[in-house]
């Protein structure tokens, strides 16, 4: 389907430098809420499986409704914005993030899972409306920005997953240890609140470019795709890494670091990829490259001994942290102008949240089926193959034409 863009193209007034720095930092802040919730419910998965008397398959829900809805209301994020303007909307999501996390520390299974749905509908706003904020703010800054915004998303989710068990052992309480992530996005939403208050300046809006719908485009698609193959390894490693590497013998504090450590590689990644993507012609053989990295990360998780899985879930890192930075730059550099990528955008995440989701539910059903892990290398091999061929294709170095 075609997904409506991000937000309306506009021309911003200029605004000072020591502005647009505020407004830089009230992203990256943003940003670093974005990632939190999925972390912090892998790191402490089995005390919640023991407290709530969930079963694997309840968990894998558990863990994939957020993910879901990341694809779902990202849909509904540009009428938002238009109707509230940008702002409102990302003050909207903020909330949205905030009280879903909170509404977690209750402890029960439907306060779960509806927490997760709300703070999954905040977080898919945010990521649909914080790069149309980038691009209508810093047209001069993409790159740069675009680096420290995957870099925060990716410095959120390290924090989560270092931090959330010694939260929750200090405080006596797994809740307590997943509500406690609401405190940074409530402080997120105050600190964002007088730009939302602010009336909305006059804007021009730019006609979206092309009449063709970006679903008739076999490129988009291959895209779309890229952006959910990544996704999908992605959510699988932030929602069960924890449990696979205690299953192997780590002890909870100890497989919460492991992630933590493997979200830092991520950080990296972002901040290199992006300059390794237009090394070349096209983005094919970094998307493989990258690709690779994953699979020796994955393997030397599962089969490396103890010892070396500080080096498999650095490798791991810096893999996927590189193939979300290199997913957003394709998205720009197959659209050919701001309105398309916006669309491009719009329906990358969309579908390809949509699709991520899939990943940490079938890892929950492999686990249920046979009672343990040994299986779940088959399916990430298997997504590994599929995103090297979505990338093949997505990184071509040609243009969407819409005409």
């Amino acid at each position: 389907m075609d997904a409506p863009p991000t937000a309306p193209t506009v021309i911003a007034p200029r605004a000072s430098r020591f502005g647009r720095v505020l407004l830089g930092l009230g992203i990256l802040l943003i940003a670093l809420n974005l990632r939190t919730l999925f972390p912090s419910l892998s790191a402490l998965l089995p005390e919640v499986m023991a407290g709530t008397g969930a079963s694997p398959g309840l968990a894998s829900l558990m863990t994939t409704l957020p993910v879901l809805c990341l694809g779902v209301f990202s849909f509904g994020a540009a009428p938002v914005a238009r109707r509230l303007g940008t702002e409102r909307a990302v003050l909207l999501a903020l909330c949205a993030v905030a009280a879903g996390t909170a509404l977690r520390g209750s402890a029960a299974v439907p306060a779960l899972l509806g927490g997760g749905v709300l703070a999954g509908a905040g977080i898919a706003f945010g990521n649909v409306l914080l790069p149309g904020l980038v691009k209508r703010d810093f047209p001069d800054r993409i790159a740069a920005m675009t680096g420290l915004y995957s870099m925060s998303l990716s410095a959120g989710a390290a924090v989560a997953a270092a931090l959330t068990v010694p939260v929750a052992r200090a405080a006596g309480s797994w809740a307590e240890g997943l509500a406690v992530w609401a405190l940074p996005a409530a402080a997120a939403a105050l600190l964002w609140l007088p730009r939302a208050a602010r009336r909305p300046g006059a804007t021009a809006a730019v006609a979206a470019s092309g009449a063709r719908p970006l679903w008739r485009s076999g490129l988009a698609w291959q895209v779309s795709l890229f952006m959910g193959l990544q996704s999908a390894l992605a959510y699988c490693v932030f929602g069960w890494l924890a449990p696979i590497m205690r299953d192997r013998g780590l002890d909870a504090a100890a497989a919460g670091f492991l992630l933590s450590l493997s979200v830092v590689g991520q950080m990296v990644g972002c901040l290199a990829a992006p300059a390794l993507a237009t090394l070349g012609r096209d983005q094919r053989a970094a998307a493989t490259a990258l690709y690779a990295l994953v699979l020796a990360g994955l393997a030397g998780c599962f089969y490396a001994p103890l010892g070396t899985a500080w080096i498999s879930a650095v490798l791991l890192g810096l893999g996927q942290g590189g193939l979300l930075a290199v997913a957003l730059t394709v998205i720009l550099l197959r659209a050919p102008d701001a309105g398309v990528a916006a669309r491009l955008s719009g329906m990358a995440q969309g579908i390809g949240y949509t699709l991520a989701a899939g990943g940490p539910l079938l890892v929950g059903v492999i686990r249920q089926a046979e009672g343990g892990f040994g299986a779940v290398p088959i399916l990430f091999a298997a997504l590994i193959a599929l995103g090297v061929a979505s990338g093949l294709a997505a990184g071509r170095a040609e243009i969407i034409d819409l005409a």
